[in-house]
Formats: structure tokens, C-alpha cells, sequence
């Protein structure tokens, strides 16, 4: 009696032995499949985590080309156009030409507040063009041009498009060259938080016992203390002859010191349940290090996860500059970034007179933050395809 029959229809019955996939996902083409293979597979259908990503490539791809991009220079001002307001772009003037323009300004006189204020004039036309030449910057640091994305054919006429500060220099600008310190101080604080949680956390889960205990022990101890205080004071102590760049480097590296403690815990748990399964004792008979076990075996199948958690925790560290920074003890000027921008808005002068300067930072606050707390969750739920 053969068992070939038996077998085709207890196949037929039950399906090919695969491990149990989440709902939605095709068993046939995905038994084969690599982990990360189904990972992105599942990550594709987050309809939400993907634009959010999207977003996110946009905001680094605006702070990397930020001098191209801007119209201007961050730190250039015209006192002329003090809290000028936002401009529109239109297409057509009034004679029925098709010109990229912007409306000009006429000053009127308040005489109530005794100070004079300025009034979009759609009478005044601004010619506006694309890479137009501008003021002159230095590239990446590489080589010296004078090409803008967009600005006005002549130089000497007013743009905002964004509205203009205290000090008439233009929003759009300062928030274009702000998003690359505020998105990239948040990496850099991540990838810091990074190393210690992981290399912390992967040695108090696989030797246990005192180190373990000291390790979670100095966890607590960090975790007990208060956040804001703690960066008020760090942030504090920065000498003020310090200059803008090595102030940037240590507000990242205070930003940092208290974020890396719940990935140590996350990684501690997952390095418990993973210490003793099969493939980590196969390693440890083939003469595998204690080294190599950790960061050759075990680590690379917590690799989807710790990104997913390494994704949430970017948003706090933006938050945590923006706040640092608007209550005046983290980057200051010539330093620009979102926090520093809004400081402009602390008083009520500021919000009333030109409530642009605290609506387009804090937009781009939410903005990010929204975006990679959406992008981190899409990336959660596809860490673990076999998940039912």
C-alpha cells in the first residue's frame, strides 16, 4: 500500500507546513520568502506609513539642498520690511500676461499703535522666476554659486512668501535652513541612543546575573530623574564662549544621554527569551565568542524591531531640541533651527503683529513629528510578518 494518495489529499486538505502568517498575506508566494522579504511586503500596505515616509525624505532632501532651496540667506535682513506678511504667488498680472509674480507692499501708518505696518498692494507687481540668480553661498561647502530654486528676477525686491521677522528677514528661508539642523540633530541623538541601548542592553540580557543587575540598575537611576530640569541644567552649563557648532554637537549629545534607556530594556527582554533557543547553542558548539553570539547571532533577528523603536524615539529628540531651544537654553543664533525660530513668538507683540512666525514653525514641528510617529508604527506592525 502506497502513501502517496494519503499524503496528496492531507496536503490538499491542510496546505503546505509554512510558519503562520498575518492576515492578508499570500501563503504560497511567501513560504519561500526571506524575513525581510515579508517585512516589506507587509510594510507596502501601510498605505499611511508610506506617505509619512515619504514626508520624511522630503524634510531631509529640504535640509540637505537647504541653500538651494532657499530664496535667500537665513541671517540676511532689511529693516525696511520689518513683520512684512506672507505673500501669494500669483500666475497671471493684471493685464492678462502670464508671469510668475508676487504682490509688492505699500506702508500704512497705525496711528492707534503709533507704528506703521505693511499692506499686500496688488498694484505692485514682483517678477518671480526659477533658478534665479540670488545671494551667493557655498554649496555643501564645495563650491561658491548664486543659483536659487525660486526668488525674485531682481534682488532688490521683496519676497516673502512665508512674511518676514523683527529684523525683515525672510521666514521661508530661515525655516528651510532650520530644517536641517532640527531633523538632523534628532538622527544623530537617535543613532547615539542607539549604541547605548543596544550594546547595554545585548550584554545585560545574555550574561544576566550582577551584570545584569548593574545595568538595570544604573537604567533606573537615569529613568528616575526629571527630563526637562535635567536638560534645563544640562543645556545651562554650556560655556557661552562656546561656539554654534560645538554648542550643536553637545545639545545632541544631551538630547541622547536619557532616550537610550528603553531600548536597553526592550533589547534586555528580547535577548532573555532568545539566549536559549536552538540556534544559539548550535553557535556556541561550533566555538562561536560570546562577541560573535551576540552581535553576529542574535542581535541581526532583533534588527526589524530596534528599527521600529529607533523610528519612534526620533521624535522626541526633535521635541526635545525645538523645546530646549525656545526656552533660550539650547542652540542660539546664528544657529537656526526650528526652536530657535520660534523664540520669536514668545511675546504677544510677536503673535499679534505677526502671527506667521509662530503657526509655520510649530506646522513644521507637528509636521515631523506626526510623520515619523505614523512612519514608526507602519514599521512596528511589519517587524514581525509571522505574527498572528
Amino acid at each position: 500500500m502506497t502513501l502517496t494518495p494519503i499524503l496528496d489529499a492531507k496536503l490538499a486538505e491542510d496546505g503546505p507546513a509554512i510558519s503562520g502568517l498575518k492576515p492578508g498575506m499570500d501563503p504560497i508566494s511567501d513560504a519561500a520568502a526571506g524575513q525581510w522579504t515579508l517585512i516589506w511586503r507587509k510594510f507596502l500596505k501601510q498605505k499611511v506609513a508610506l506617505f509619512c515616509g515619504g514626508v520624511i525624505l522630503v524634510l531631509y532632501l529640504i535640509g540637505a539642498f537647504a541653500e538651494f532651496l532657499a530664496p535667500g540667506l537665513p541671517d540676511t535682513s532689511r529693516a525696511q520690511y520689518t513683520y512684512a506678511p506672507p505673500q501669494s504667488i500669483g500666475l497671471f498680472t493684471p493685464d492678462g500676461q502670464f508671469q510668475f509674480h508676487v504682490k509688492g507692499y505699500t506702508v500704512e501708518i497705525d496711528k492707534a499703535a503709533l507704528r506703521r505696518t505693511f499692506v499686500v498692494d496688488d498694484s505692485v507687481i514682483v517678477p518671480v522666476g526659477l533658478f534665479v540668480e540670488g545671494p551667493a553661498y557655498k554649496f555643501w561647502g564645495l563650491f561658491e554659486t548664486n543659483r536659487h530654486l525660486i526668488g525674485a528676477l531682481d534682488p532688490t525686491q521683496p519676497m516673502y512668501l512665508l512674511g518676514a521677522d523683527r529684523l525683515g528677514r525672510d521666514l521661508l528661508s530661515r525655516l528651510i535652513y532650520g530644517t536641517r539642523i532640527s531633523m538632523s540633530i534628532g538622527l544623530i541623538g537617535v543613532c547615539m541612543s542607539l549604541v547605548l541601548g543596544v550594546v547595554l542592553g545585548s550584554i545585560s540580557g545574555y550574561f544576566g546575573g550582577w551584570v545584569d543587575t548593574v545595568i538595570q540598575r544604573i537604567i533606573e537611576v537615569v529613568s528616575a530623574m526629571p527630563t526637562i530640569p535635567l536638560w534645563l541644567g544640562l543645556a545651562a552649563a554650556i560655556p557661552l564662549t562656546w561656539s554654534p557648532l560645538n554648542v550643536y554637537f553637545v545639545i545632541t549629545i544631551i538630547v541622547s544621554l536619557l532616550g537610550w534607556t528603553g531600548l536597553a530594556r526592550e533589547v534586555r527582554g528580547r535577548f532573555f527569551s532568545l539566549r536559549n533557543e536552538d540556534f544559539v547553542t548550535a553557535a556556541k558548539l561550533d566555538g562561536s565568542s560570546e562577541r560573535r553570539v551576540i552581535f553576529r547571532h542574535i542581535l541581526p533577528s532583533l534588527t526589524s524591531h530596534i528599527l521600529a523603536v529607533v523610528t519612534l524615539a526620533v521624535p522626541s529628540m526633535i521635541i526635545a531640541e525645538t523645546s530646549l531651544s525656545f526656552l533660550g537654553v539650547g542652540l542660539k543664533a546664528p544657529v537656526v533651527s526650528w526652536g530657535v525660530l520660534l523664540q520669536d513668538a514668545q511675546n504677544i507683540r510677536s503673535i499679534s503683529t505677526a502671527p506667521w512666525l509662530l503657526i509655520w514653525p510649530s506646522l513644521a514641528v507637528v509636521i515631523a513629528v506626526l510623520s515619523f510617529n505614523f512612519f514608526g508604527d507602519g514599521l512596528r506592525d511589519a517587524a514581525d510578518p509571522y505574527e498572528t
